[in-house]
């Protein structure tokens, strides 16, 4: 019996030492930093909007997985794809790219190893946007696929996303199906048939209808990145018309098989909200109803 109990203490002893050293050397051993947990969220879902401050992109985080802000770079905080899981996606906006706006978009997505994709040509049919004709959208495109193909010579696979198109105000190209036509025809006869390199078609909707102009851009065959939407209808007056406006927009977006992405504009502007679009308050980092609403809607697996 007394051996029996001997064997023990010292088993138990043995057990205890072990423990202990065991402890003392995880303690003494560097710490490593846990990886953020993964959100769990739209990868459809997002914003077009100049977002600059943490305190919007931390409220966003939740239900927003990219932005854009029209622009070829951004002043975002530099951790912003590791602290909110948010992709920021540069764009080429008008035509006419000069060779300096090509150098600083390239070495920007270069140092960004998370961007995949590259907005071109913002509403060409609109003279107070892009304003470009077919033919002269169809010369830029070539400087849209050489930006693409120095990435690609960099090991940097980058797919191309425009143009961006809406219903316009340029004379004989209101239609967004009429000019992208044209585009296509131009851009072709200028070199010996081939087809432009469109990996992704871009769109803008300001009312009613969303579906029924999604069905007419089928016919080219590509997914659709919806850049911007919202609803300007004179009869949205409040934020519950838009509200309402909204639920259908996204579950539009989200069941859809031909959308790829979408960004509701805007995060928030001047104020009166006179067009009940603003997802924010004035205040940094504050959703109003709208915002809520947004970052909180059903999406599909």
């Amino acid at each position: 019996m007394k051996i029996f109990k001997k064997i023990l203490f010292i088993g138990l002893s043995v057990l205890f030492l072990a423990i202990f050293f065991s402890g003392c050397s995880k303690e003494e051993s560097s710490p490593t930093e846990t990886p953020p947990d993964q959100i769990t969220k739209s990868p459809k879902r997002g914003l077009a909007y100049n977002l600059t401050n943490p305190a919007d992109h931390d409220t966003l985080k939740s239900g927003v997985s990219w932005w854009y802000n029209w622009y070829l770079s951004t002043s975002a905080p530099s951790d912003y794809y590791s602290e909110y899981q948010m992709e920021f996606i540069p764009m080429l906006w008008g035509g006419n790219t000069s060779s300096n706006d090509m150098a600083i978009v390239k070495s920007f997505i270069l140092s960004h190893p998370e961007i995949k994709y590259l907005l071109v040509m913002n509403e060409p049919n609109l003279t107070d946007q892009a304003n470009r004709t077919p033919g002269e959208a169809a010369v830029d495109w070539v400087k849209y696929e050489k930006v693409i193909s120095d990435l690609a010579e960099q090991n940097r696979t980058v797919y191309l996303v425009g143009p961006a198109m809406n219903w316009g105000t340029m004379t004989n190209y209101s239609d967004p199906v009429v000019w992208l036509n044209d585009f296509y025809t131009a851009y072709k006869s200028m070199n010996d048939g081939r087809e432009p390199k469109i990996d992704y078609l871009a769109f803008h909707w300001y009312d009613y209808g969303l579906a029924a102009q999604l069905d007419r851009l089928q016919k080219y065959g590509k997914k659709i990145w919806i850049t911007e939407m919202a609803n300007w209808n004179p009869q949205i007056n409040s934020y519950s018309k838009q509200a309402e406006q909204m639920i259908e927009m996204v579950n539009i977006c989200e069941t859809r098989d031909d959308v790829f992405r979408y960004a509701w504009f805007i995060g928030r502007g001047s104020y009166p909200d006179s067009r009940y679009t603003y997802l924010f308050d004035s205040d940094p980092g504050q959703l109003n109803y709208l915002g809520k609403l947004y970052i909180s809607l059903p999406y599909s697996e």
